[in-house]
């Protein structure tokens, strides 16, 4: 087994391999705003289905509730997750604007501070030097470097629009799965209710494990708390709604 980790690790780590790597960019850009929207999707219209489950509604109050809220809530957190890159990225070239006048003006401070940031970083003597003259030498990779060693801010990859698009997709794609019992004919309401519960679990289960390969946790625990969360937000809905009926006595 680890004869085969090693082989697989040595591939990886051929030159070629890592060229290609490298030129292709991060593949990964985009999972994290699946996974941001998988979530809060699948959240979503199960704490609503609970909730009118709890409440009493029937079958089709409940359906048209989740699309609603599917729609509703899937619109706004893709154009959120739009903002917040978008502002994101407005911040990024506004700190780059600012580290080109640096350069116009204060040069040799800027050319300090590349030099104080390598010595950090275990840099001494000529190798110091030849770093320090190699970057300086490359206006915009002397910028690009004081965006991110100095800053600490991510420069590549970011696309709101990308960002917001994946988002509503996949709330709306995971979003809709524990509804799809109740737009089956023919099923009681703890039928379609139950069909739902366990379709909801699958997918924050799945969503879960899908969260490991970004945040590199073990799958089967990552894939257990995602579903436990899941579930607690669910059961504050049904309790909620269940709370509602019993107070006002409502329900269709």
């Amino acid at each position: 087994m680890q004869g085969h980790k090693r082989s697989d690790l040595e591939a990886e780590h051929h030159p070629e391999a890592i060229r290609r790597r490298l030129q292709g960019g991060n593949a990964g850009q985009s999972l994290p705003d699946a996974i941001l929207g998988g979530i809060d999707g699948c959240v979503t219209t199960f704490a609503v289905v609970s909730g009118a489950f709890g409440a009493g509604f029937s079958a089709t109050v409940a359906l048209v509730l989740g699309f609603a809220n599917l729609l509703a809530d899937g619109f706004s957190m893709a154009i959120s997750n739009y903002e917040a890159i978008k502002a994101q990225r407005e911040h990024v070239d506004g700190v780059r604007r600012d580290e080109h006048h640096h350069i116009d003006v204060i040069p040799e401070g800027e050319r300090e501070e590349i030099r104080q940031i390598f010595i950090a970083k275990g840099f001494a003597g000529e190798t110091l030097e030849r770093v320090v003259e190699t970057i300086c030498s490359d206006r915009e990779l002397w910028v690009e470097t004081m965006l991110r060693e100095e800053h600490g801010l991510q420069t590549e990859g970011l696309s709101p629009l990308r960002s917001g698009l994946v988002t509503f997709a996949a709330f709306l794609v995971v979003g809709a799965v524990p509804l799809l019992p109740y737009a089956v004919p023919g099923l009681t309401v703890n039928v379609q209710f139950l069909s739902s519960l366990a379709l909801a679990g699958l997918m924050f289960f799945l969503i879960g494990m899908g969260k490991s390969l970004v945040y590199h946790q073990p799958m089967l625990t990552s894939g257990v708390r995602t579903l436990l969360m899941g579930g607690a937000a669910a059961g504050l809905a049904f309790l909620t709604g269940h709370l509602a009926q019993a107070l006002f006595g409502v329900g269709v």
